[in-house]
């Protein structure tokens, strides 16, 4: 079951994707933060997969101040440009302003248990680690987040758990910037980081080009063993 919330913000208002599970009251509550395609189809079924496993999913639009309600495919060139466009212009700082005001939505839902998750992919993984340092959930599952190492210093400032999983032959994390974000994980016991040998950048993504069943199968394991851990 599906459902539409809009959350406010101090300069606006912006739409997330809800997705129930059937039957389950004081149900943990997933924020699914999308890529650079927009809330589409392969963060719906993600959002919906969640929901199948007894949590509410939460999947906001991040790029709502830009172009709101995006639906765009993995498989259209031009969609990449837009994406990657939207990418190059998007305010990270006020992004996280943007979850925080999702997760405070989130502990409030109807049928919600309080306790409240953020996972996100490439873009959606990098505002998940930013969000770790700078806001408030109870625990964080990041995949691929482009550009962390960039921010890799704020670390230290992850206060609950982050689980990170990490392509290790991803195109756009290359083998330096892997390095800077091991260096910059280690020293904090809440941060959990695993590589994945032998696997691009987008390797869980569902339908993808790089999806890797072996891989993605291993890292959404350990994401709702992580998940059950500590949201139930």
């Amino acid at each position: 079951m599906s459902e539409t919330l809009t959350i406010q913000v101090a300069d606006g208002s912006f739409a997330a994707y809800v997705a129930r599970p059937d039957g389950v009251a004081g149900a943990p509550v997933i924020v699914v933060l999308q890529e650079i395609f927009g809330v589409n189809a392969g963060i719906r079924s993600i959002a919906d997969d969640y929901a199948a496993k007894g949590y509410i999913a939460v999947a906001p639009d991040v790029f709502w101040r830009a172009e709101p309600g995006l639906d765009m495919s993995e498989d259209s060139p031009g969609d990449w440009a837009r994406g990657f466009a939207l990418y190059s212009a998007y305010d990270f700082d006020g992004g996280v302003g943007d979850i925080a005001a999702t997760v405070a939505a989130a502990r409030g839902l109807r049928g919600a248990s309080g306790k409240v998750g953020v996972t996100g992919y490439c873009l959606g993984g990098l505002m998940t680690f930013l969000t770790a340092a700078r806001a408030d959930a109870d625990a964080f599952v990041a995949y691929y987040g482009g550009s962390t190492e960039k921010y890799a210093a704020e670390a230290g400032k992850v206060g609950k758990p982050l689980l990170y999983h990490l392509a290790e032959e991803d195109e756009y994390i290359g083998k330096d910037a892997q390095a800077v974000i091991g260096a910059a994980f280690k020293d904090n016991p809440n941060i959990e980081l695993h590589g994945y040998p032998g696997c691009n950048h987008a390797f869980a993504r569902p339908g993808g080009n790089h999806y890797d069943t072996a891989a993605a199968t291993l890292a959404n394991a350990r994401t709702d063993a992580f998940f059950k851990q500590h949201l139930t």
